[in-house]
């Protein structure tokens, strides 16, 4: 796979759930972002999964996949987890890690179904609180459906998307939501993580108005593998660059092992 290396200098700061058409538009390598501070780096692992890498520091947002899948990474510092379900959480895979040293934060829901051991090391936030950890602020911001027959999936308050603030950056992660005002009415976002497959999250065309309302300078779409089909992520860059061209789409390979 070719490499793309996305750097920001000088004054510019910066599996589903339920099943598993791969739009290869450019890599799932790890993606640097210069900053004030230091280098952001972010590389997609599958479908919601991610680590970043910051000033010495390992995030793992919605870690799943077994040890395997974080080979060749540093273990985490800090681990953010957004709902329950198996595409987000997966005791397994945390059991399987060496997360010793690592704060874990959650929703409620997330902490309830967590054993003892990881007690000590869970930060529990509700939708609008925040926590800073190793100079990082982590705000968890509502993620919930609004569709009628998709109500059941993601009912408001019980799980959580993450706004970190690091290096001069704000960086938004959606978790599974619809286009809410919660998101819509998010400012100043360099970086956002979008989901959009059927039927538990949105629609490409809600995912596209929704960005075009806080406008990021970038949006990464992730979270895009449904039931039955795939979302079409290059009519979602398309509706996104043709609306407001200041924005830009960046596609990843955010499944590896699938023939889309």
């Amino acid at each position: 796979m070719f490499k793309i290396w996305i750097s920001i200098v000088g004054t510019f700061l910066f599996l589903s759930c339920g099943e598993q058409k791969k739009v290869k538009v450019s890599t799932r390598d790890s993606v640097p972002l210069a900053t004030k501070d230091t280098i952001i780096r972010v590389t997609p692992i599958e479908h919601a999964t991610t680590v970043l890498t910051w000033n010495g520091y390992t995030i793992y947002v919605d870690p799943v996949g077994g040890k395997s899948a974080f080979k060749g990474h540093q273990n985490p510092d800090l681990i953010l987890i957004t709902d329950i379900h198996a595409d987000h959480f997966d005791l397994g895979t945390l059991d399987s890690l060496d997360t010793k040293k690592a704060k874990i934060i959650v929703p409620q829901a997330v902490a309830d179904r967590m054993p003892e051991q990881y007690t000590p090391q869970l930060d529990v936030l509700y939708n609008g609180e925040r926590k800073s950890r190793f100079g990082i602020t982590i705000e968890a911001v509502p993620m919930y459906n609004l569709r009628e027959e998709a109500l059941k999936f993601h009912p408001k308050g019980r799980g959580n998307g993450y706004l970190l603030t690091l290096g001069g950056q704000r960086i938004y992660f959606s978790g599974d939501t619809e286009d809410i005002l919660e998101m819509r009415t998010l400012a100043h976002i360099n970086k956002a993580f979008i989901c959009m497959n059927l039927p538990y999250t949105m629609t490409v065309e809600s995912a596209a108005d929704g960005v075009l309302a806080f406008a990021p300078k970038e949006v990464y779409p992730y979270h895009y593998r449904g039931r039955p089909t795939v979302s079409e992520v290059e009519k979602f860059k398309e509706l996104v660059e043709m609306a407001n061209p200041n924005i830009k789409v960046i596609q990843l390979d955010w499944y590896p092992n699938e023939p889309y």
